[in-house]
């Protein structure tokens, strides 16, 4: 099994490998360049099964407002492709239930996959202590901008956090994307988003105490997985996350993390109280990494 980039220059090495895989099984995600796909459906009958991943909903995405003009315009256009995958597919594999449905009015076979915790999850020691002005407590958002609308729906309770507070750090992980108003709080920091590979590295080394997961009532946003839950997890955080699935899929109140209605004042008081309840938290942090242990790759029996 390996793992191959067709974008760009990388094309040229990509197909040079492909064309020596006579009989091999495909997995596609999401998109393929123009000319990979144009490649691929002319040369087709080599290769064996095909998968197709999604996990988005493209076409939501597309024509969604709310996500910046770039980002939608390029969902957009992975769109409008996305027949064409389709119909090259044996098999259409979909991240959460609610993507997998329309999906089933254009495909004979799709199935769901959730997904997996791929990283190790850490020790929790960092949260025994409760924060203080020496030792602040990190609350993280590695969201992209597709959540930009999401974050500032919650901006209110976060700008009430760190002017009230002395013993918070915020982080929000969006660069120069991060909406200007809580860029400028003080201890926050903005750092530019990662590629995959070095998310994966900074999360294991990056300890947050609290995750913060806003996602609105959208058709893009019915479209998500999880996925954010196992990075708070894998970051040794508790989470606070919209009162909506896929987290209530997941997700106790109370007991591996917090499920909060979209209302600002409540985001305040439940991160408060966090703070406040150092205990509560600690306790929260080691059931949902207990949750994210258990939530284990399902097979999906791809041959049958």
């Amino acid at each position: 099994m390996g793992r191959l980039d067709v974008r760009g220059w990388r094309w040229r090495l990509a197909r040079w490998v492909l064309s020596r895989q006579l009989g091999a099984n495909l997995v596609l995600a999401r998109t393929l360049p123009e000319r990979s796909l144009r490649w691929l459906e002319r040369e087709r009958s080599r290769f064996g099964r095909i998968l197709y991943l999604v996990d988005d909903d493209l076409a939501a995405a597309g024509s969604d407002m709310t996500l910046p003009d770039a980002y939608r315009g390029r969902m957009a256009r992975a769109a409008a492709q996305q027949p064409r995958l389709l119909a090259l597919a044996d098999e259409v594999v979909a991240c959460n239930p609610s993507l997998a449905e329309p999906l089933r009015e254009r495909h004979d076979k799709v199935r769901v996959m959730t997904p997996p915790l791929i990283a190790p999850l850490p020790s929790l020691e960092h949260v025994t202590q409760g924060p203080s002005v020496e030792r602040p407590w990190c609350l993280g958002f590695h969201g992209t901008r597709a959540h930009l609308a999401d974050l500032e729906h919650i901006a209110p309770a976060l700008e009430a956090l760190q002017t009230e507070r002395e013993d918070t750090e915020l982080e929000l992980m969006l660069g120069e994307h991060a909406p200007p108003a809580l860029a400028s709080l003080p201890r926050t920091s903005c750092p530019a988003p990662l590629a995959w590979q070095k998310f994966r590295d900074y999360q294991a080394e990056r300890r947050v105490h609290i995750g913060l997961a806003p996602l609105l009532e959208t058709p893009f946003n019915r479209g998500k997985s999880f996925i954010k839950f196992l990075d708070i997890a894998a970051m040794g955080g508790v989470g606070v996350y919209a009162n909506r699935a896929p987290y209530t899929e997941i997700l106790e109140h109370g007991v591996n993390g917090l499920l909060v209605d979209d209302d600002s004042g409540e985001w305040r008081r439940c991160l408060h109280w966090l703070l406040e309840h150092p205990g509560e938290a600690h306790r929260m942090a080691h059931a949902a990494a207990e949750t994210a242990r258990r939530h284990v790759l399902r097979e999906l029996n791809i041959g049958d």
